[in-house]
């Protein structure tokens, strides 16, 4: 209920209450997955609707009370009356327009009101994570991590960029992953230069770079890692770029901590590529936060207005991207303290030379 009753501070007296209806924002305040249901927050009180599909198990393993609807307008409508609750915020940025335009005529008199102010107070809640969050991140790490161990002696001239993704999503889901954080970016070659490329039939060669962006998901929550590794020998020029992105991205990690700017935190790595006479081809920020989603506030980038706090989770993810030649991108997820920060990520990124 600790989450809750974060929410609950939004609320100014009674008659006011909050309505959670997107899945992600569902599931991290109530603790538990579902593909429907309404979480109503009151002053004093809190209770998930959902339909016969979940109500069982909703009852055993939700945060907080839950109740069974057969039609929202009638047994949400019956409970705002109870409550006499007059003014129910929404999420805004999160809810479709045809869902908002029917809450809205759903529980009349009640006025409902998607609200930018609650967003933000949502965004604020999530940005800082618990202990119990950042262990479950934790874990969704380890078993990213043994799948890139496991992969390492599957990479080899010959297999596909699709084989190698299939053989990352098989090792994670099977090793305790509930889900993958997202599809499994596994590409070769000069499709290395894409930073969102799409695994296909592209075959590995010797003296490719293979760069692998993937995660796991652990009781909802998320991780996120990249490593880019060479297949046999490497030019100077990939060694060079390489060493570049590396210590781009450690001197980013260097200067995290709470108090620290977003801004300035994106700065530190994008300097050193700039300095070093690659600054086009870094195109994205430098991270993003993780959590019940893979993309989370805050941001590592020139436009974040966000300051670093205790217990934000962030990616350090900095990359060179040579159009039609390579890339190379390097990712760690870090939680940060009052004094610096603690790596989650713990996979070496010093280049890793796979023989063949």
């Amino acid at each position: 209920m600790e989450k809750i009753n974060k929410l609950q501070a939004f609320l100014k007296n009674s008659q006011e209450a909050i309505l959670i209806y997107s899945p992600e924002n569902r599931r991290y305040f109530t603790n538990f997955p579902s593909t429907d249901g309404y979480l109503l927050v009151t002053e004093n009180d809190a209770v998930f609707f959902t339909d016969s599909r979940y109500i069982e198990a909703a009852q055993k393993k939700a945060a907080c009370r839950s109740q069974l609807v057969t039609r929202v307008s009638v047994e949400i409508k019956d409970y705002i009356k109870e409550q006499n609750l007059l003014k129910i915020y929404t999420e805004r940025e999160r809810l479709t327009v045809s869902m908002a335009d029917f809450l809205k005529t759903a529980f009349l008199p009640c006025r409902v009101t998607p609200s930018k102010r609650l967003e933000k107070k949502i965004d604020e809640i999530r940005m800082v994570k618990t202990t119990e969050e950042t262990e479950n991140i934790k874990i969704a790490q380890g078993i990213a991590e043994d799948a890139f161990n496991h992969i390492l002696g599957f990479i080899k001239p010959g297999v596909t960029e699709k084989q190698i993704a299939l053989e990352l999503d098989f090792y994670m889901l099977s090793h305790g992953a509930e889900a993958l954080s997202f599809e499994t970016i596994a590409v070769s070659g000069k499709k290395t230069s894409m930073p969102h490329g799409v695994p296909d039939e592209n075959v590995v060669m010797a003296g490719d770079f293979v760069t692998l962006d993937f995660g796991a998901v652990y009781k909802g929550y998320h991780s996120d890692m990249t490593r880019t590794v060479a297949v046999g020998e490497v030019t100077p020029e990939q060694k060079k770029v390489y060493e570049i992105v590396l210590q781009a991205q450690l001197k980013s990690l260097e200067v995290l901590k709470s108090g620290v700017s977003c801004k300035d935190a994106d700065a530190a790595a994008r300097d050193v590529i700039k300095n070093a006479g690659y600054g086009e081809y870094f195109g994205h920020g430098t991270g993003h936060g993780v959590g019940v989603e893979i993309h989370e506030l805050p941001n590592l980038s020139p436009r974040s207005e966000h300051t670093l706090k205790e217990g934000n989770v962030v990616t350090v993810e900095p990359g060179i991207y040579l159009p039609n030649k390579f890339g190379v991108r390097i990712e760690d997820m870090a939680v940060i303290t009052v004094q610096g920060y603690e790596n989650l990520t713990k996979a070496p990124k010093e280049l890793i030379v796979l023989d063949i």
